[in-house]
């Protein structure tokens, strides 16, 4: 199906791309920073590592937690605004809010104290966090019934998110740059504002500007009250057990897990290659180099990997463009053994146009799959849709593998003999990291080819289900 005969109630103008896109810049910002600033807790706070350890790994129970109840009660919110435009207008503010309160540390504190602070006011931020981006998630999967508008409006929204992974990598310099800040810990705590005031203006563009699925279609929706708060508990239990049985969602969850885990498991291997095997250690000379190569790669990733995948997904289908898309991630790791290369520092920017086909079509495919995948739970279960919560199941296994990836890549660094205290690493222990750093990615992507080899919603099947539930409730 073309863009000429598509049903003009399926088209997402671009206005309304653009608005859901930006909203994705600020669900990349948002960790991508946190990840960033979380390394100054160390460095500006003097964080004891194990309490910022914690810090780190206990919120994200708690986020665990929220994603699918946020989810639930989303999907049955009945209100004259949507189920997710205002939900998204009060999470991007109170999201902005409180990211900047987060980072407004002092050194001088005692450790406990900044310790309970950040603990404290992580669970807040968490919690606006959850109210924002679960809800942005359902409405995408809502915005176009089309098969392959979804695609393009993933696309679309995923290129305008790599702008974030473009800025991100630099606030390592700007935070250590003695000649804008006079410390690190003022640099974190000044630069979290901008964050939180830039987050917060592209934040409420979704709610401002895109448009939700006609509520008059919808029924069964649970009375979200406190009354009901032990019934609604039971249905939002059923309800992701009846997910979980969704065979083709769970597909989607397993390779997800497995592509964007094994690249994650390596992701800070890259950073010390180029110090410590391409520089010999030294700092100096690594300069900006490993935040140019994450730059670079998002740039690449936005311009050249999204629409080549958003386009062979609507000409050999979603599943196949996610299979070559992989193979061709997998090359581009191999290609890192000779793109890392000591004598010439300029070839680690080969691999980058075939390995960021891993990561940039994974969540271009898999959100826009996803959808669908939300159209077969109404044909099987009936109302009501539950776009917002296989949403935060999917997110929830990505957070989940993520939590688990930092820790085994901990793990790798330990046993191939990583010493973070000497700047001349063993050559055996240098060998060792760049194998992992291009084997468990491969291995994994691999895995998540075997995974959707047999993936059965195609599109002829997908608009078979569409067609189905026009005839049961008159429209989408």
């Amino acid at each position: 199906m073309s863009t000429n005969n598509m049903a003009s109630r399926d088209r997402v103008p671009l206005v309304q791309k653009a608005a859901f896109g930006a909203g994705h810049l600020v669900n990349n910002l948002l960790p991508g920073a946190l990840g960033v600033f979380s390394f100054f807790l160390l460095t500006a706070f003097g964080m004891d590592p194990f309490l910022a350890g914690l810090l780190g790994g206990l919120p994200r129970i708690y986020d665990a937690i929220t994603d699918p109840i946020m989810g639930y009660i989303s999907d049955n919110t009945q209100s004259k605004w949507g189920r997710r435009r205002p939900y998204i207008f009060i999470g991007a503010i109170s999201t902005g809010i409180l990211f900047a309160v987060l980072w407004q540390l002092n050194p001088e504190n005692s450790q406990t104290y900044n310790f309970w602070y950040f603990m404290l006011v992580s669970l807040l931020y968490l919690t606006g966090n959850t109210i924002y981006s679960t809800p942005l998630i359902g409405l995408g999967y809502e915005m176009t019934t089309d098969y392959k508008e979804r695609t393009r409006l993933m696309g679309f929204s995923q290129t305008i998110g790599q702008i974030a992974w473009m800025i991100v990598p630099w606030f390592w310099v700007i935070i250590a740059n003695p000649n804008l800040f006079e410390s690190q810990a003022v640099g974190v705590r000044q630069l979290s504002i901008i964050v939180g005031i830039i987050c917060m203006i592209f934040g409420i563009m979704p709610a401002l500007f895109c448009k939700e699925i006609d509520q008059t279609h919808l029924s069964n929706r649970e009375d979200l009250n406190l009354k009901n708060i032990l019934h609604n508990m039971k249905v939002l239990l059923n309800n992701m057990l009846l997910i979980f049985k969704n065979k083709p969602f769970v597909k989607l969850c397993a390779a997800t897990f497995l592509v964007f885990n094994g690249f994650q498991m390596v992701a800070s291997f890259s950073y010390f290659i180029i110090v410590f095997y391409m520089f010999q250690g030294r700092y100096d000379a690594a300069g900006t180099w490993p935040a140019w190569f994450s730059t670079v790669s998002a740039i690449v990733t936005a311009i050249m990997v999204i629409p080549t995948v958003t386009m062979m997904a609507n000409k050999f289908g979603k599943k196949n463009a996610f299979i070559i898309s992989t193979v061709i991630s997998i090359v581009g790791y191999m290609l890192k053994w000779w793109g890392f290369n000591p004598d010439n520092p300029w070839l680690l920017f080969i691999p980058i146009p075939l390995m960021t086909f891993g990561i940039g079509g994974l969540f271009t495919l898999m959100m826009s799959m996803t959808a669908d995948v939300c159209d077969l739970d109404e044909l099987h279960n009936g109302m009501p849709r539950k776009e917002a919560t296989f949403g935060a199941i999917y997110w929830w296994m990505v957070k989940l593998g993520q939590g688990l990836a930092l820790v085994l890549g901990g793990l790798v660094l330990k046993l191939v003999g990583f010493d973070q205290n000497v700047a001349q690493q063993s050559h055996e222990t240098l060998t060792n990291l760049r194998i992992a750093d291009i084997s468990i990615p491969a291995i994994t992507a691999a895995l998540a080819i075997w995974v959707m080899w047999n993936y059965d919603l195609t599109e002829e099947k997908a608009k078979e289900i569409k067609a189905e539930l026009v005839k049961r409730r008159g429209d989408l």
